[in-house]
């Protein structure tokens, strides 16, 4: 019985530490986000600016909120999204693990991280829609209002699997995606810990004689996470607006009920790799790499703080 609780405490605080790391992250890079949506959607307005110009754009046109249209939403999605795919990622490990002896630590974090991602999106993929549909209106042009509405008027005039559009390109994303930056973040922490404890290194609170990073070195770890993970799934990500979206754009036709081959070579004949298949990159590596860094931070730090973290082992 009193395994059985604590397991469940464990649980519990891996689900609230996930889901304050998430939101917490999401709204450092909100009008990032939003400036990103309406570029990989060629919005009428922003389908030729930069990442300034867009910026501004949404700034002068809506005001300061308007760089945090539909947060709302994301909110309501990210916290569920956030604890469960950090709560995936620290069973399916332990899992794992006992599976494989601790013999195969790097494929663990692979695995781990790519079935906690996909666990997360089928678990809270229809916010996600709904979120990118509000972001990607403008003043004045709006078609949904509120989460409630936005559920209504999809589900009336497209079905209720239109919430799912887009899903099957999001899980072939979060294989490598949540796989790399679950890895990424691992190895790159053993790494610092084990070859520089000194500098990035500092004992665990539980007084267990392990190290944690310190902030800066955590900061640096989600970064190179985020990166490195972005950089490998960006593609799928364009795809998945698309599909989002389609109802919204000037052509729908080109982008409602095609495959995934499909629409990778639409976008890639229109438009090419770097203004098509990679458009909004350098945003996305403005936003990503801020949020991953701060998301694993967070998420770290209140491990610590809730005496999850017993450290790493000297």
């Amino acid at each position: 019985m009193v395994t059985e609780k604590k397991k469940t405490s464990v649980i519990g605080k891996t689900l609230l530490a996930g889901g304050i790391a998430g939101c917490c992250a999401k709204t450092v890079v909100a009008p990032l986000d939003r400036v990103k949506i309406l570029m990989q959607g060629h919005n009428k307005f922003y389908k030729n600016t930069g990442v300034y110009t867009s910026l501004t754009g949404v700034y002068n046109k809506e005001g300061f909120w308007g760089l945090y249209k539909g947060n709302y939403v994301q909110m309501v999605r990210v916290f569920p999204y956030a604890a469960i795919q950090f709560m995936s990622y620290e069973q399916y490990r332990g899992i794992l693990q006992t599976l494989t002896h601790h013999d195969h630590h790097h494929l663990v974090h692979l695995c781990s991280g790519s079935l906690a991602g996909m666990t997360a999106v089928l678990a809270t993929y229809p916010l996600d829609v709904m979120r990118a549909r509000i972001a990607f209106q403008l003043k004045g042009e709006q078609i949904y209002y509120g989460v409630f509405d936005t559920v209504r008027t999809i589900s009336q005039q497209e079905g209720k699997w239109a919430l799912f559009r887009g899903i099957v390109p999001t899980l072939l994303g979060m294989v490598p995606y949540g796989g790399m930056s679950f890895y990424t973040f691992e190895t790159t922490k053993t790494f610092l810990l084990d070859n520089f404890p000194d500098i990035f290194g500092s004992p665990c609170p539980k007084n267990t004689g392990g190290l944690v990073l310190i902030l800066p070195a955590k900061l640096l770890c989600g970064s190179i996470a985020g990166a490195t993970a972005q950089s490998i799934v960006y593609p799928l990500d364009v795809v998945r607006r698309k599909i989002q979206l389609s109802t919204m754009l000037c052509e729908p036709h080109k982008y409602t009920d095609k495959s995934l081959w499909s629409i990778l070579k639409t976008v890639y004949c229109e438009h090419g790799i770097k203004n098509g298949l990679y458009r909004g990159i350098t945003i996305n590596y403005l936003r990503v790499v801020p949020m991953t860094a701060v998301s694993f931070s967070v998420f770290e730090t209140m491990k610590q703080l809730l005496g999850l973290d017993t450290g790493v082992s000297r």
